[in-house]
Protein backbone atom coordinates (compact mmCIF):
# COMPACT_ATOMS: atom_id res chain seq x y z
CA UNK A 1 0.00 0.00 0.00
CA UNK A 2 1.65 3.08 -1.28
CA UNK A 3 1.60 6.76 0.87
CA UNK A 4 0.78 9.19 -1.67
CA UNK A 5 1.56 13.52 -1.37
CA UNK A 6 -0.23 14.87 -4.10
CA UNK A 7 0.52 18.71 -4.30
CA UNK A 8 -1.91 20.34 -7.04
CA UNK A 9 -4.36 17.57 -6.03
CA UNK A 10 -6.70 19.17 -8.29
CA UNK A 11 -5.28 19.65 -11.76
CA UNK A 12 -6.44 17.12 -14.78
CA UNK A 13 -3.05 15.73 -14.73
CA UNK A 14 -3.01 14.64 -11.01
CA UNK A 15 -6.51 13.71 -11.06
CA UNK A 16 -5.88 10.83 -13.94
CA UNK A 17 -2.28 9.73 -11.89
CA UNK A 18 -4.38 9.29 -8.48
CA UNK A 19 -7.27 7.49 -9.98
CA UNK A 20 -4.67 4.83 -10.98
CA UNK A 21 -2.94 4.69 -7.74
CA UNK A 22 -6.40 4.41 -6.13
CA UNK A 23 -7.19 1.55 -7.94
CA UNK A 24 -3.63 -0.01 -5.73
CA UNK A 25 -5.76 1.11 -2.65
CA UNK A 26 -3.08 3.99 -2.05
CA UNK A 27 -3.23 5.87 0.60
CA UNK A 28 -3.17 10.10 -0.43
CA UNK A 29 -2.75 13.09 1.57
CA UNK A 30 -4.26 15.78 -1.11
CA UNK A 31 -3.28 19.39 -1.27
CA UNK A 32 -4.65 21.99 -3.40
CA UNK A 33 -5.87 25.82 -3.35
CA UNK A 34 -9.73 25.21 -3.64
CA UNK A 35 -10.96 23.27 -0.45
CA UNK A 36 -14.36 22.34 -2.13
CA UNK A 37 -12.76 21.07 -5.51
CA UNK A 38 -10.26 18.79 -3.24
CA UNK A 39 -13.31 17.46 -1.09
CA UNK A 40 -14.58 16.22 -4.64
CA UNK A 41 -11.38 14.81 -5.79
CA UNK A 42 -10.73 13.09 -2.42
CA UNK A 43 -14.70 11.61 -2.65
CA UNK A 44 -13.66 10.10 -6.45
CA UNK A 45 -10.72 8.54 -4.89
CA UNK A 46 -12.54 7.06 -2.24
CA UNK A 47 -15.11 6.09 -4.58
CA UNK A 48 -12.14 4.17 -6.32
CA UNK A 49 -10.51 2.31 -4.20
CA UNK A 50 -8.57 4.51 -2.04
CA UNK A 51 -7.97 2.99 1.10
CA UNK A 52 -7.62 6.77 3.03
CA UNK A 53 -7.85 10.44 1.81
CA UNK A 54 -7.00 13.78 4.04
CA UNK A 55 -7.51 16.91 2.23
CA UNK A 56 -5.24 20.18 2.88
CA UNK A 57 -5.92 23.71 1.56
CA UNK A 58 -2.84 25.63 0.25
CA UNK A 59 -2.18 28.40 -2.00
CA UNK A 60 1.60 27.09 -2.83
CA UNK A 61 2.32 30.77 -2.60
CA UNK A 62 2.18 31.32 1.05
CA UNK A 63 5.64 29.91 1.93
CA UNK A 64 4.91 29.93 5.17
CA UNK A 65 2.45 27.45 5.25
CA UNK A 66 4.70 24.67 3.65
CA UNK A 67 6.35 23.65 6.69
CA UNK A 68 2.52 23.19 8.43
CA UNK A 69 0.94 21.23 5.66
CA UNK A 70 4.02 19.07 5.38
CA UNK A 71 3.95 18.29 9.46
CA UNK A 72 0.16 17.43 8.87
CA UNK A 73 1.14 15.41 6.29
CA UNK A 74 3.74 13.45 8.29
CA UNK A 75 1.60 12.68 10.89
CA UNK A 76 -1.80 11.39 8.74
CA UNK A 77 0.66 9.10 6.32
CA UNK A 78 4.03 8.32 7.70
CA UNK A 79 6.86 7.81 5.48
CA UNK A 80 6.34 8.84 2.05
CA UNK A 81 6.49 6.67 -0.87
CA UNK A 82 5.33 8.91 -3.93
CA UNK A 83 5.24 12.77 -3.78
CA UNK A 84 3.82 14.23 -7.38
CA UNK A 85 4.29 18.17 -7.05
CA UNK A 86 1.78 19.60 -9.95
CA UNK A 87 0.78 22.73 -9.13
CA UNK A 88 1.02 26.08 -12.02
CA UNK A 89 -0.51 28.90 -14.27
CA UNK A 90 -0.45 29.11 -17.75
CA UNK A 91 0.27 33.02 -17.51
CA UNK A 92 -0.65 35.76 -20.25
CA UNK A 93 2.22 36.21 -21.95
CA UNK A 94 0.77 39.54 -22.90
CA UNK A 95 0.04 40.82 -19.68
CA UNK A 96 3.55 39.37 -18.26
CA UNK A 97 5.07 41.74 -21.00
CA UNK A 98 2.88 44.90 -19.84
CA UNK A 99 2.70 44.68 -15.96
CA UNK A 100 6.07 43.73 -14.58
CA UNK A 101 3.57 42.20 -11.07
CA UNK A 102 2.04 39.94 -13.19
CA UNK A 103 5.76 38.91 -14.65
CA UNK A 104 6.78 38.43 -11.51
CA UNK A 105 3.78 36.39 -9.74
CA UNK A 106 3.40 34.24 -12.38
CA UNK A 107 6.99 33.21 -12.13
CA UNK A 108 6.80 32.62 -8.53
CA UNK A 109 4.31 30.49 -8.62
CA UNK A 110 4.83 28.78 -11.14
CA UNK A 111 9.00 28.73 -10.10
CA UNK A 112 9.70 30.11 -7.50
CA UNK A 113 7.06 28.52 -4.69
CA UNK A 114 7.59 25.42 -6.23
CA UNK A 115 10.82 25.41 -5.60
CA UNK A 116 10.65 26.31 -1.89
CA UNK A 117 8.00 23.67 -1.37
CA UNK A 118 10.53 20.96 -2.70
CA UNK A 119 13.50 21.56 -0.87
CA UNK A 120 11.64 20.60 2.53
CA UNK A 121 10.22 17.79 0.58
CA UNK A 122 13.54 16.68 -0.49
CA UNK A 123 14.84 16.67 3.14
CA UNK A 124 12.25 14.32 4.51
CA UNK A 125 12.36 12.36 1.21
CA UNK A 126 16.58 12.16 1.97
CA UNK A 127 16.13 11.59 5.60
CA UNK A 128 14.09 8.54 4.65
CA UNK A 129 16.14 7.17 2.54
CA UNK A 130 13.53 6.06 0.12
CA UNK A 131 11.14 7.14 -2.32
CA UNK A 132 9.79 8.62 -5.71
CA UNK A 133 9.62 13.01 -6.22
CA UNK A 134 7.97 13.45 -9.39
CA UNK A 135 7.90 17.00 -10.30
CA UNK A 136 5.79 18.52 -13.51
CA UNK A 137 7.84 21.00 -15.30
CA UNK A 138 7.19 21.25 -19.09
CA UNK A 139 8.82 20.83 -22.62
CA UNK A 140 8.43 24.85 -22.77
CA UNK A 141 11.47 25.24 -20.83
CA UNK A 142 13.81 23.60 -23.08
CA UNK A 143 14.09 26.64 -25.21
CA UNK A 144 12.55 30.67 -24.64
CA UNK A 145 9.78 31.31 -27.62
CA UNK A 146 8.13 34.70 -27.88
CA UNK A 147 4.81 33.02 -27.52
CA UNK A 148 5.34 32.05 -23.60
CA UNK A 149 8.60 32.73 -22.52
CA UNK A 150 7.58 34.09 -19.27
CA UNK A 151 6.37 30.29 -18.60
CA UNK A 152 9.20 28.91 -20.02
CA UNK A 153 11.85 30.74 -18.38
CA UNK A 154 10.11 29.84 -15.21
CA UNK A 155 9.67 25.79 -15.90
CA UNK A 156 13.20 25.74 -16.98
CA UNK A 157 14.42 27.14 -13.62
CA UNK A 158 12.29 24.08 -12.10
CA UNK A 159 13.78 21.79 -14.46
CA UNK A 160 17.36 22.28 -13.78
CA UNK A 161 16.34 22.45 -10.12
CA UNK A 162 15.10 18.97 -10.50
CA UNK A 163 18.47 17.93 -12.35
CA UNK A 164 20.34 19.14 -9.40
CA UNK A 165 18.29 17.38 -6.48
CA UNK A 166 18.03 14.17 -8.68
CA UNK A 167 21.79 13.91 -8.28
CA UNK A 168 21.73 15.11 -5.03
CA UNK A 169 19.27 12.42 -3.57
CA UNK A 170 20.41 9.69 -5.81
CA UNK A 171 23.32 9.24 -3.55
CA UNK A 172 20.82 8.74 -0.77
CA UNK A 173 17.92 6.12 -3.08
CA UNK A 174 15.28 8.80 -3.70
CA UNK A 175 14.31 8.86 -7.34
CA UNK A 176 13.95 12.26 -8.82
CA UNK A 177 11.50 12.20 -12.03
CA UNK A 178 10.70 15.49 -14.33
CA UNK A 179 8.29 15.29 -15.66
CA UNK A 180 7.75 18.01 -19.74
CA UNK A 181 4.33 17.40 -20.81
CA UNK A 182 3.49 18.98 -24.07
CA UNK A 183 0.29 20.06 -24.86
CA UNK A 184 -2.45 18.52 -22.86
CA UNK A 185 -6.06 18.94 -22.61
CA UNK A 186 -6.83 19.97 -19.55
CA UNK A 187 -9.31 23.05 -18.52
CA UNK A 188 -6.09 24.98 -18.26
CA UNK A 189 -5.59 25.06 -21.79
CA UNK A 190 -9.12 25.26 -22.86
CA UNK A 191 -9.69 27.52 -25.97
CA UNK A 192 -6.52 27.49 -26.72
CA UNK A 193 -5.75 26.90 -30.75
CA UNK A 194 -3.95 23.92 -30.16
CA UNK A 195 -2.63 21.38 -32.83
CA UNK A 196 -4.87 18.25 -32.54
CA UNK A 197 -2.62 15.59 -33.37
CA UNK A 198 0.33 16.74 -30.61
CA UNK A 199 -2.93 17.08 -27.55
CA UNK A 200 -2.39 14.19 -25.33
CA UNK A 201 -5.31 13.49 -23.17
CA UNK A 202 -4.47 13.68 -19.00
CA UNK A 203 -5.02 10.05 -18.62
CA UNK A 204 -2.34 9.38 -21.60
CA UNK A 205 -0.17 11.49 -19.50
CA UNK A 206 -0.72 9.87 -16.29
CA UNK A 207 -0.06 6.25 -17.83
CA UNK A 208 3.17 7.59 -18.61
CA UNK A 209 4.33 9.25 -15.32
CA UNK A 210 2.79 6.57 -13.51
CA UNK A 211 5.34 4.23 -16.02
CA UNK A 212 8.35 6.27 -15.61
CA UNK A 213 7.85 6.21 -11.61
CA UNK A 214 8.19 2.58 -11.62
CA UNK A 215 10.65 1.95 -14.46
CA UNK A 216 12.68 4.99 -12.10
CA UNK A 217 13.43 7.55 -15.16
CA UNK A 218 15.17 10.44 -14.56
CA UNK A 219 13.39 12.32 -17.56
CA UNK A 220 9.59 11.90 -19.06
CA UNK A 221 8.93 13.94 -22.10
CA UNK A 222 4.91 13.15 -23.13
CA UNK A 223 3.70 11.98 -24.76
CA UNK A 224 6.88 10.00 -26.10
CA UNK A 225 7.62 12.16 -29.48
CA UNK A 226 7.97 15.70 -27.62
CA UNK A 227 11.68 13.98 -26.83
CA UNK A 228 12.27 14.48 -30.63
CA UNK A 229 10.31 17.50 -31.25
CA UNK A 230 12.40 19.40 -28.64
CA UNK A 231 15.65 17.76 -29.89
CA UNK A 232 14.92 19.55 -33.21
CA UNK A 233 13.82 22.86 -31.69
CA UNK A 234 16.62 23.14 -29.36
CA UNK A 235 19.10 22.52 -32.52
CA UNK A 236 17.81 25.43 -34.42
CA UNK A 237 20.34 27.95 -34.53
CA UNK A 238 19.37 31.22 -32.74
CA UNK A 239 20.04 33.22 -35.63
CA UNK A 240 16.69 31.14 -37.59
CA UNK A 241 15.49 30.38 -34.07
CA UNK A 242 14.76 34.14 -33.56
CA UNK A 243 13.09 34.95 -37.09
CA UNK A 244 10.34 31.56 -36.29
CA UNK A 245 6.95 32.74 -35.12
CA UNK A 246 6.79 29.69 -32.52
Amino acid sequence: MKNILIVGATSAIAIACARQWAKEGARFFLVARNGERLKQVADDLTARGAQFTACHQLDIDSLDRHSGMLERCASELGALDIVLVAPGTLPDQAACQADPSVAVREFNTNAVSVIALLTPIANVLEAQKRGALAVISSVAGDRGRPSNYLYGSAKAALSAFCEGLNARLFKSGVHVLTIKPGFVATPMTAGLPLPGPLVATPEQVANDIVSAIEKRKDVLYTRWFWAGIMLIIRSIPRRVFKRLSL
